[in-house]
């Protein structure tokens, strides 16, 4: 069994944190500047060196000094002697850089047919009419077998739809030609904020994000996301997809020693703002499930208030930095804030958490029998590792020595909606050329039969030569039995197919299994 590590000391003692109850979530909340950034990196740490695999979105480039040992800090040093602690060590630890962009480390992609679209609706701040023309879209390249893997595939998805609204409304719904707009719009500036290079292919292996070392320390994962972050409800609903992923990827495995893997969420707030209530339903319910698949959630956010009631409450392990009381508003968050705990009699616990020190928290973590603790103020052990970035080109040798280094770099467009459309497209454009050519080919003739006969010349009239095969118009039938046979084609023979479903987030019903994926290890 994991044993428990300290992760702050106080005047009451120390304060234990269990790795078994770490898949109880957790929040660390507090004003810039207070510490939140050094807590997350010393818990990614703790979790590292117990084996557990981490992900963490950097938004503020500050937590790349993970990949590099300490040891310069100053205040690190004074604040180790404050607290006592002997043989403390510093270490660099296992890190893969991700990048949605590809610049600060390995591109990050997706597929749209995975991401599905409940959650690209929240991305394209669609209504509901415009959310239920996505679905039809969806629905209907799913039961034509269209994979939608790039921007591209759903713009020619959506203009198709749109040219043939009038038969696919009889068995679909209706399609209003003013949602397939707020649909292509919201999809240009998507692809303008760089969602182009998010969806495509090679989309991202789950397993390469749950590897250790040859040291047994669980690899960190971070996330680039100084720019990302400009881009808010991509950033917000790339984070919710992959939490998705997670949950329909790993089996259930109840309370174990320790955590497969954990989550941490920075600016959480921008998960729930604005988000209509079947998205915060469907949050709730991953949060509320994963804790089975062993994943930890930390929501890292300013104040609790910013995380909804529901989600709030599954939150077992918990570390507040100081807030500050200038407005009515902020009084009303730091009560707020002090009520989540499980009261101290030594101290006030609003007014402590507002004359707390940088480094310095309220803690309350959840004991061997998952009951939280009384909430102690103490100091955060700082991290073994670097505290801020590491230079570019420290950064450049880590990716290169990634062991992923060279796949996702190589970017794969195979024959998707687009290509298949288009392909479509061009036949139907010559067949009706081929056609309009026999049909002036029997004109000429009819034409020269009808002057022969005025020249009084006795001749036999022409017989309509049969069109070729590969002239005729295939009918509906056949084109159907054509597309069901390309597709299922497609998914026996093509190593890189995955099939068109879609998860507890990505689905249409609430539903589904997860993609296929390649395994490389």
């Amino acid at each position: 069994m994991a044993e428990p590590f300290i992760i702050a000391k106080g005047a009451e003692g120390d304060v234990l944190f269990y790795p078994r109850m770490s898949n109880r979530h957790g929040l660390i909340t507090g004003a810039t500047g207070t510490g939140k950034t050094v807590t997350l990196q010393a818990l990614a740490e703790h979790f590292s060196d117990l084996g557990v695999p981490v992900f963490m979105a950097d938004v503020k480039g500050d937590l790349s000094g993970l990949a590099r040992a300490g040891g310069a800090n100053p205040k690190v040093a004074d604040r180790i002697t404050q607290l006592g602690i002997k043989d403390f060590a510093y270490n660099g630890y296992p890190v893969a850089f991700w990048d949605v962009f590809g610049e600060q480390g390995h591109p990050l992609r997706s597929t749209i047919s995975e991401m599905g679209p409940l959650l690209l609706g929240r991305m394209f701040n669609l209504n509901d009419i415009q959310a239920g023309v996505l679905n039809i879209i969806f629905k209907y390249a799913d039961d034509n077998g269209l994979l939608i893997l790039d921007t591209k595939d759903l713009r020619a998805m959506s203009t198709f739809v749109a040219d043939n609204a009038s038969s696919i409304t009889t068995e679909y719904g209706k399609v209003s030609s003013a949602s397939i707009g707020a649909i292509q719009r919201a999809l240009l500036q998507v692809e303008q904020q760089g969602g182009d290079k998010f969806f495509g292919e090679p989309a991202l292996d789950l397993e390469d994000l749950m590897q250790t070392d040859s040291r047994g320390k669980g690899m960190i994962n971070i996330l680039a996301a100084d720019k990302l972050f400009n881009s808010p409800l991509l950033y917000s609903t790339f984070l919710l997809w992959l939490v998705s992923e997670l949950f329909e990827t790993l089996p259930e495995v109840g309370d174990a020693d320790k955590p497969k893997m954990v989550f941490f969420f920075d600016e959480a707030h921008l998960l729930f703002d604005e988000a209509p209530k079947v998205l915060l339903d469907k949050v709730e319910q991953v949060v509320r499930l994963i804790r089975s698949r062993g994943v930890g959630i930390y929501f890292v956010t300013q104040n609790p208030i910013d995380v909804p009631d529901t989600v709030l409450g599954q939150l077992g392990n918990r570390v507040q930095h100081a807030l500050r009381a200038y407005t009515p508003r902020d009084q009303k968050g730091v009560q707020a804030a002090a009520e989540t705990f499980r009261q101290n009699p030594k101290f006030d616990t609003a007014i402590a958490i507002t004359e707390l020190g940088v480094g310095e928290a309220l803690v309350s973590t959840l004991d061997e029998k998952g009951v939280p603790t009384v909430v102690q103020r103490c100091f955060v052990i700082p991290p073994h590792s670097q505290i801020g970035p590491i230079t570019p080109d420290q950064r450049d040798q880590v990716i290169h020595q990634s062991l992923v280094y060279g796949h996702y770099e190589k970017l794969i467009d195979r024959e998707s909606a687009y290509e298949v459309l288009k392909g479509r497209a061009a036949a139907s454009a010559n067949a009706a050329a081929a056609q309009k050519q026999g049909q002036m080919t029997q004109q000429q003739r009819q034409s020269a039969f009808e002057q022969k006969q005025q020249q009084g010349q006795m001749v036999t009239p022409a017989q309509p030569k049969a069109q070729p095969q590969a002239q005729q118009k295939p009918s509906e039938l056949e084109k159907a039995l054509g597309t069901m046979a390309n597709s299922a084609m497609r998914g026996i023979g093509s190593t890189l197919g995955r099939e068109i479903t879609r998860g507890i987030m990505g689905s249409l019903f609430g539903g589904g299994t997860t993609s296929t994926r390649r395994k490389r290890y």
